[in-house]
């Protein structure tokens, strides 16, 4: 299903690509010996998080074949569940910082100091004319298909030869791969 934007559009924080219906903007630290940790609990020689900034907003599916159009429900504090690849991942340290002026400045914007630390910093985002695949509630509402979420988690399956063990998913799953740079012309 291919992504519209609803009447409120998002931007992504770092890139600022215009209009985006899920954005993820997350900022971690390695914590070397000595070193200050990025957050309470983040070990010795582990990347440690240190701000996260997440948005969801509702937006429109559509199916080009069937003409087939459904409004997603993930506005409003809708709990969402997204697996979303980072489309930005920028490894910064002390010796490259200066190179990157662009990330410093993106650190002025979130008041975060940018002292002598290896930083990561990773993006993800569903823009307009991205693919999605979206699992939720099905519910027609005056002639208008929704997709909103469920009223209890979803609990998935054990794949031993996947790795994935049983766990509870909340809300609206959202997956999205792509990650091209493509024109793209509102539905």
């Amino acid at each position: 299903m291919v992504v519209t934007c609803g009447n409120v559009p998002l931007e992504s924080s770092f890139r600022r690509v215009p209009r985006c219906v899920y954005t993820s903007t997350s900022l971690h630290e390695y914590r070397a010996w000595g070193s200050k940790p990025a957050n309470p609990k983040h070990r010795h020689f582990t990347w440690g998080l240190r701000s996260l900034d997440r948005h969801v907003v509702d937006f429109y599916i559509s199916d080009f074949q069937s003409g087939l159009r459904a409004l997603v429900k993930t506005g409003n504090g809708a709990r969402v569940a997204p697996f979303v690849d980072d489309s930005v991942v920028i490894d910064i340290k002390p010796e490259n910082k200066d190179m990157s002026p662009e990330f410093v400045r993106w650190l002025g914007k979130k008041n975060l100091s940018s002292d002598d630390r290896m930083m990561r910093l990773k993006e993800g985002y569903i823009k307009e004319g991205s693919t999605v695949s979206v699992m939720g509630i099905v519910q027609r509402n005056d002639n208008v298909l929704m997709i909103i979420p469920p009223p209890e988690p979803i609990a998935t399956g054990f794949q031993w030869s996947k790795c994935i063990f049983p766990t509870s998913l909340e809300g609206i799953i959202l997956r999205c791969e792509d990650t091209s740079n493509n024109d793209v012309i509102p539905v």
